[in-house]
């Protein structure tokens, strides 16, 4: 997960915030953080599928190029972390993608045991999930420049436009996108300017639409309170990323915050049917940050 959502500085369509729960103030949507990736192997299907059954409201993934131009869903930008392959992903083709095991290392008990080696769960390219899920939300963190015209063309021969959130750290790879219908990151640096706007107090027109944040940058605190209560009443949703924890979730929803990023959807769809994503009332400000 990166930063930010924007459409291109202006209001978004009425028709996005219907399609996609993560453009809308008025609720609060668990979405699946690479998928299940709590109980599945992180940006695979198998994580796709299992998050989707369990009815979270919209699936985060991670998009490089393959060597031969075919954007695929993989965060890293090597291999050896959650594949038996190593090295650059970007210098491998999508045929010789295909020959790995995305759910080699996977391991749900330290190591002991890896349930999901040799099920012939490989990396999924972007068309596969588009095709996959073809009603479901997406947000869409493009992690590399280079892969940016291929998403774009991904989005648009799909017809998914109106049904993403792409978002990415560098607004390099937001450029190719802008212009064309659809959501899109503010950026590390968008979110940054939001959050000197934050600090002095006061936040003018707002380009976004959504704000994904993390609750901490490089282990200083966010003021994602004071986001969520500045921007509220121009009808931008802040969301945020990476939420595991029922009682840090159900700060944040009871504090403003709209949607929780989560590696554990089922643990959060839970909280939220208990009662815990109940948006505040004005009788209930949210709490305030110093």
């Amino acid at each position: 997960m990166a930063w930010g959502g924007a459409l291109d500085g202006c209001a978004a369509p009425r028709s996005l915030a219907l399609v996609h729960p993560a453009l809308d103030v008025g609720q609060r949507p668990v979405i699946a953080h690479r998928g299940n990736r709590a109980h599945a192997p992180e940006n695979t299907m198998e994580a796709f599928r299992q998050a989707v059954a369990l009815g979270a409201d919209a699936l985060e993934l991670d998009v490089h190029v393959s060597a031969d131009g075919v954007p695929v869903v993989h965060h890293d930008a090597t291999l050896d972390r959650t594949t038996d392959g190593t090295g650059p992903l970007a210098g491998r083709t999508l045929a010789e993608l295909r020959k790995l095991d995305a759910g080699a290392r996977w391991t749900g008990d330290g190591g002991r045991s890896h349930p999901y080696r040799g099920r012939e769960i490989g990396v999924p390219t972007l068309a596969e999930v588009l095709d996959g899920f073809p009603t479901t939300p997406l947000v869409v963190e493009i992690k590399t420049p280079a892969a940016a015209p291929a998403v774009l063309a991904a989005l648009e021969r799909h017809g998914a436009r109106a049904r993403v959130v792409v978002d990415a750290f560098d607004p390099a790879s937001l450029a190719p996108l802008r212009g064309r219908g659809i959501a899109l990151g503010a950026s590390r640096a968008g979110v940054v300017r939001l959050l000197g706007a934050a600090l002095a107090g006061e936040i003018g027109a707002v380009p976004y639409q959504a704000v994904f944040v993390p609750p901490a940058f490089h282990g200083i605190p966010l003021p994602v309170r004071r986001f969520a209560r500045l921007l509220r009443p121009h009808g931008v949703p802040v969301h945020v990323w990476t939420v595991n924890h029922e009682d840090v979730a159900a700060a944040l929803w009871r504090d403003g915050i709209c949607g929780i990023v989560t590696d554990d959807p089922a643990t959060l769809l839970a909280l939220r049917t208990r009662g815990a994503g109940r948006p505040p009332s004005p009788a209930e400000p949210a709490r305030r940050e110093r």
